[in-house]
């Protein structure tokens, strides 16, 4: 098979005249391309009055495909096998059942392999089913009552659930493109497996989730919503069972050797209690910050010039970085077009936000994270679960200036720029599911944040004009991106108890859905491995 990149079209051009065109880049006819299929799709939008549309495509020929190939420059033409994932060989020997904690990105994907190995995983969930879930949070957005157990970061499908859904990643393994295929084979749209962002959004979410949740439960996987890791029992370093707390709150004693830990990044009782035991952990850097919503068709002007409204561009998208000489950097951070600011809370008072977009992504606001990394450090103390400390900090301060009731504090730009507190709302409307409460964001985020955010939003603004509007909207905090702890893993992917496998986001090893997915992955081929009791 050969891989065409770069291949240059009008908008709108269609998948026979994409064909025909990657026959004239290589020198064949239309007639020997025996297979075709797009492999990358993206918009070239630098030159705003001739915006193009880029393929890469995979083609089968009849004929000599590696002659053809040498003809050009490998970034150009080259020779490429199609992907398929091989499954682990599974050695595992012991009679116990794995146990799987949390399904988000890496649990499901975790379990998902386990399944399919045939060790018929259980697993436990702290949070709702997806259609339970959907109304608990709903109704906190309404009635601003919270269910600290099933929310926007709990509950099936994981924190992802409600947000863009988005699938970019910047990490480098094949296993990502089996990531996209199983969501795509359980109901998400076609175009994530070649599109340059790909994304599926909250509203598909929902059924792609629950898709893969009947495929592990047909394999003989165990799925069981609403029930809480309690507690962990180990002897002599090894893991040898755990008591977790059900949907009826009853204590369960569980014996197993492996537990994976896939618990996600808030899950902070759980980490704490971890601790407790003695499982190894470090202090990790992480992020926190504001959401700024612009008008949406703000940012399509300004990225794609006349075409702004051309349906066959949808809603525009940017990630901005901002790397001062001197001082903390910012960055943006999963960009939302067409999208939605959601308060996301998981504890009683403390006030968190995030972005969500659904797949139309029509909304009539574009909002991102704007972060500014912080560093071990600058945590308040050396202690390992100092990070934890500073963000609820954060949390607590948001609940405050609030108003106590869930509304996050919010701020227009051009009086943040100023230092000056709001006091009304500009041309710009927030989207915040639980209302704002226009003030002063400095109150509530450290001093060197709410500095760099302020060069950063300058420094977009020159990049992406009309990105320092006055009068959009920054609310606060966005404080869940990623997690401040890492517990410390060895090269079999097992914690200082030997049998425990921290995975994903919450265990400071993935920053993002397809990165945790993969993850999971890899965290249940090393159970397939069993190498427990060679450690």
């Amino acid at each position: 098979m050969l891989r065409i990149n770069e291949i240059s079209v009008p908008l709108g051009t269609d998948e026979k005249l994409l064909k025909k065109a990657a026959a004239k880049e290589i020198g064949v006819f239309e007639g020997d391309i025996t297979f075709f299929e797009i492999a990358r799709e993206s918009i070239d939008s630098r030159k705003k009055n001739n915006i193009k549309m880029i393929y890469s495509v995979n083609v089968e020929l009849n004929g000599d495909e590696n002659a053809v190939a040498d003809r050009f420059a490998s970034n150009k033409v080259c020779t490429c096998e199609k992907y398929k994932y091989e499954m682990h060989e599974n050695k595992r020997v012991s009679l116990f059942r794995p146990v799987v904690v949390g399904f988000g990105p890496a649990g499901m994907f975790c379990s998902l392999i386990l399944a399919r190995a045939g060790l018929k995983p259980l697993v436990i969930e702290r949070g709702n089913d997806v259609d339970t879930r959907t109304r608990d949070v709903k109704g906190f957005w309404k009635n601003r009552i919270l269910n600290t157990s099933s929310n926007v970061q709990f509950g099936e499908g994981g924190a992802g659930t409600f947000s863009d859904g988005k699938l970019t990643t910047g990490i480098k393994d094949a296993r990502c493109r089996f990531v996209l295929e199983t969501f795509a084979r359980h109901g998400a749209p076609e175009q994530i497996l070649y599109s340059s962002h790909p994304h599926i959004g909250t509203d598909k979410l929902v059924g792609v989730v629950k898709s893969i949740r009947q495929e592990i439960i047909s394999l003989g996987g165990e799925v069981r919503f609403a029930c809480r890791l309690k507690e962990i029992y180990e002897a002599n370093s090894y893991i040898h069972g755990i008591c977790f707390t059900d949907e009826n709150g009853i204590d369960n004693d569980i014996e197993t050797d492996c537990l994976v830990l896939c618990i996600g990044h808030s899950a902070r009782d759980t980490v704490e209690m971890l601790y407790s035991h003695g499982i190894k952990m470090e202090q990790k850097p992480f992020s926190v910050g504001v959401r700024i919503e612009h008008p949406q068709e703000l940012i399509n002007r300004a990225l794609f010039g006349k075409e702004w409204n051309n349906p066959l561009l949808g809603a525009a998208n940017y990630k901005l970085a901002n790397h001062p000489p001197h001082g903390r950097g910012g960055y943006t951070f999963c960009m939302c077009p067409g999208g939605t600011v959601v308060c996301a809370s998981s504890e009683e008072n403390r006030v968190v936000v995030n972005g969500m977009s659904e797949f139309a992504r029509d909304g009539v606001n574009a909002n991102s994270a704007i972060l500014v990394g912080i560093e071990p450090e600058h945590f308040p103390t050396e202690h390992p679960l100092a990070g934890i400390a500073l963000q609820r900090d954060i949390e607590s301060a948001a609940f405050e200036r609030g108003g106590r009731d869930y509304t996050a504090p919010a701020q227009l730009v051009g009086d943040f720029l100023k230092n000056n507190p709001s006091k009304k709302l500009g041309a710009v409307k927030p989207s915040c599911t639980t209302g704002v409460s226009m003030g002063d964001i400095r109150k509530v985020l450290p001093v060197p944040v709410t500095d760099s955010i302020a060069l950063a939003i300058s420094a977009f603004d020159k990049k992406l004009e009309g990105f320092a509007l006055p009068d959009a909207v920054l609310t606060a905090p966005e404080s869940r991106s990623s997690s401040p702890v890492r517990i410390l893993r060895d090269e079999f992917r097992q914690s200082s108890i030997k049998g425990i496998f921290p995975c994903g986001e919450g265990a400071g090893y993935a920053g993002g859905i397809v990165s945790a997915a993969v993850d999971g992955i890899r965290s249940a081929e090393a159970v397939l491995d069993d190498c427990v009791d060679d450690c």
